[in-house]
């Protein structure tokens, strides 16, 4: 299921706060919610988890917008 937050990342990488608040609170409720986890201090490690993978996508959008915006001004 990573890959899935960094595709979330990809996807919503234009608003990159809201995506990063979005997936760290996100990730760690669908987790309870599906039963994998139960409620406690690992939902922390959960909710950084999320944070690192969603940053990935988010900095792989955003340096795909920087090298467009390069390659425009030109």
């Amino acid at each position: 299921m990573i890959p899935a937050l960094i595709l979330f990342g990809l996807l919503c990488g234009r608003w990159w706060r809201l995506s990063l608040i979005a997936a760290a609170l996100g990730w760690p409720v669908l987790l309870v919610a599906g039963d994998v986890m139960n409620v406690g201090p690992e939902l922390l490690g959960a909710a950084g988890l999320a944070i690192a993978n969603t940053g990935v996508g988010v900095l792989i959008h955003q340096g795909i917008r920087l090298a467009i915006r390069k390659i425009r001004h030109t």
